[in-house]
């Protein structure tokens, strides 16, 4: 554990982590939606294919699209991110067979990530 750093440190910081990328989420989904309202579009009548490499030019555009993935991806981001912020903490403090336990974690999602690539 390192000096200065209480145990019970965390569990605190992974909630945080949880709530701001839920929250930026949240918000980036609520901007694409007024956005997408205000142009006349429908959130009913499905919309572009995720592309990343469109997704910086969408952003600074402000077409709804960008937004609407971005705050999607950060829906799916968002726990791996928590394993991963838990996976430090625990190799912090010296927890090795937690961290080991959330580093497996990442590699089935990471796994679950290569296989819905490769297969859409």
């Amino acid at each position: 554990m390192t000096p200065g750093r209480g145990a019970g440190e965390l569990e605190p910081a992974l909630a945080r982590v949880l709530q701001a990328g839920t929250y930026l989420s949240v918000g980036l989904v609520a901007v694409g939606s007024v956005l997408l309202m205000a142009g006349g579009g429908s959130p009913l009548a499905g919309g572009p294919a995720l592309s990343l490499s469109r997704l910086p030019a969408d952003l600074l555009a402000l077409r709804p699209e960008g937004f609407l993935w971005l705050g999607i991806l950060g829906v799916v981001v968002t726990p791996a991110l928590r394993v991963t912020t838990a996976l430090l903490g625990f190799w912090r403090r010296g927890e090795r067979a937690m961290a080991i336990i959330a580093l497996l974690i990442l590699a089935v999602v990471g796994a679950g990530v290569v296989s819905g690539l490769l297969a859409g």
